[in-house]
């Protein structure tokens, strides 16, 4: 048995498709959601989502977002998301080392640039540190 699984951002869809389980970065810790679970409206916080089905796994960075869960559906939909063996590590790099340069320029009191560049220096880190820990990793646990 399965549970069909829909990871999509605004301006795309990321995945459709069946799996056997679906691991999320809950607000509160990883949640695993297999079919027949009880229905569920959660925020998601940044991280990874796997998606098992028949001993392979998926990957897929998430920053942010929510996930509709019911008995044989979950729907995510993110503000960021990325299947992890797309990601362009050169991009992800100078990604992070802008945001680092721009951290370091701007004083801590200008609050919300400042929570915008460290949140885009999270996103850039998560995506370089999936991308060398699970790309090509897609069998096995």
């Amino acid at each position: 048995m399965t549970i069909y699984c829909e990871i999509v951002t605004q301006d795309k869809i990321v995945y459709k498709g069946d799996a056997d389980i679906v691991i999320l970065p809950g607000v509160n810790g990883n949640m695993g959601i297999l079919p027949n679970h009880a229905p569920l409206l959660s925020m998601l916080q940044l991280g990874i989502i796997t998606l098992r089905k028949a001993d392979v796994d998926q990957f897929f960075t998430v920053a942010g977002g929510i996930v509709e869960i019911q008995p044989d559906q979950v729907t995510v939909l993110a503000d960021m998301a990325e299947n992890v063996e797309e990601i362009d590590i050169a991009r992800a790099e100078a990604a992070k080392q802008r945001a680092e340069n721009l951290l370091e320029q701007e004083p801590a009191h200008n609050t919300d640039t400042y929570m915008a560049l460290l949140t885009a220096l999270r996103r850039s880190t998560l995506r370089l540190n999936a991308a060398k820990r699970y790309r090509h990793r897609r069998l096995g646990h």
